[in-house]
């Protein structure tokens, strides 16, 4: 095996379906491997950005990890507004890039697509990725590329592999996955105690569904969790779409002063706001009609949790569900606040001789789902996004920030 195919099976291994990508000349003895090899499908694209979109898409909508592989300098920098978007948003794509052989590292001259020095694109990559790596040595590259896999996924975040041109077929053996991090089974339990006892206190508790719950594949469990303690449930801005196939009543999704006046009045007036995997960002909060008390907040996200003042650390969210439906089973929860209506959205188009309005666009999908017709939604940025907020709760995918 060489060190492109131990790269090519961790990468199926990790939940890999296809690479997207544009070869160059740095990367062009990675693309015939792949080809070669047969172990992923190879989509070759006609501008960088688009593979880093794609990769990105890939990855929100089929889960698992998006791969976009590109040349050094030309290819990578080109990519880098994908990658940023990626890393806000908070998706796990895997950047392999090709990059310059050791012998000429080590000639002095500048090298074409050479930024200020030739590891400046290293360097800028370290600000926009979680994990980086230069697969220069095959001894260490399995345990390079186990790490930046793991990492990928543990913080659903993309990261950099830099692959030089020089390493592609050298002989290197297999990459062994490494075992999860877990959470510490009696900080969890401390923080499901402190959480319930919070909720079960509250006047008006709501339950705010943010991005990671998608991003880490646990909406099954958190639709068991919402129907065990029956509180009211938005979803954030940027996790519109969670939740979407579960068969639960979504109250609506909060944008503050832009939304709902509804679903804004019961979020603001919260005193327990139960924010599971919320990125707490302008999108989601910037048009807040009052700013939110986060002292009275609860926030899974990032691998902890806070209530108030008190932080618990290392502990996924996926833990955190895995510990409150522990409990729930044990002593059930059933509160007494009834679940808020789903708001009235844009329904029966009719024609007429009067412009065509964006909830005329929304009304006319909404009619379709009514007869039958489920589907996912892509959305551009903009105005037709915030129309998407009027079509009936579905998949949506959008880069919202």
């Amino acid at each position: 095996m060489n060190l492109s195919q131990a790269l090519l099976h961790a990468l199926k291994n990790h939940g890999a379906c296809e690479i997207f990508g544009i070869p160059g000349d740095f990367a062009l003895d990675f693309f015939v491997e792949v080809e070669r090899a047969g172990v992923l499908p190879l989509y070759t694209l006609s501008h960088e950005p688009s593979v880093g979109f794609a990769a990105d898409g890939a990855a929100r909508y089929g889960g698992g990890l998006g791969v976009a592989a590109v040349t050094y300098g030309a290819g990578a920098l080109n990519m880098v507004n994908a990658v940023a978007a990626a890393y806000a948003e908070k998706t796990p794509v895997v950047v392999i890039s090709g990059a310059p052989g050791e012998s000429e590292r080590e000639t002095g001259l500048l090298l074409h697509h050479q930024a200020k020095t030739i590891d400046s694109q290293f360097a800028i990559y370290r600000e926009i990725t979680c994990h980086q790596a230069r697969l220069d040595d095959p001894a260490r590259a399995p345990a390079d590329i186990a790490a930046a896999l793991q990492a990928c996924l543990r913080h659903s975040r993309p990261v950099y592999l830099e692959l030089p041109r020089d390493k592609v077929v050298v002989p290197c053996r297999a990459v062994e996955m490494l075992a999860p991090t877990l959470s510490d089974p009696q900080a969890v339990a401390a923080c499901v105690d402190e959480l319930l006892a919070r909720l079960m206190s509250a006047r008006s508790p709501v339950l705010m569904a943010g991005i990671e719950v998608r991003r880490y594949g646990l909406e099954a469990k958190m639709a068991q969790l919402i129907r065990r303690l029956n509180i009211p449930v938005v979803t954030s801005f940027m996790g519109r779409g969670v939740l979407a196939d579960c068969g639960l009543t979504i109250a609506g999704t909060y944008l503050g002063v832009a939304g709902d006046a509804e679903v804004t009045e019961l979020v603001e007036a919260s005193d327990a706001l139960l924010m599971m995997g919320v990125i707490l960002s302008d999108t989601n909060f910037g048009v807040s009609r009052r700013k939110i008390d986060l002292r009275k907040s609860i926030l899974a996200l990032d691998g902890q949790v806070t209530l108030g003042y008190h932080v618990y650390s290392d502990i996924s969210l996926e833990a955190l569900l895995d510990g409150l439906l522990a409990r729930t089973d044990v002593h059930p929860v059933r509160s007494n606040f009834p679940a808020t209506a789903s708001r009235e959205l844009p329904r029966n188009l009719r024609a007429d001789e009067g412009p065509i309005s964006p909830a005329d666009i929304a009304a006319a999908v909404n009619d379709l789902v009514e007869q039958g017709h489920h589907f996912p939604i892509v959305s551009d940025i903009g105005d037709c996004l915030f129309t998407a907020l009027d079509i009936r709760n579905s998949a949506l995918l959008a880069p919202g920030y």
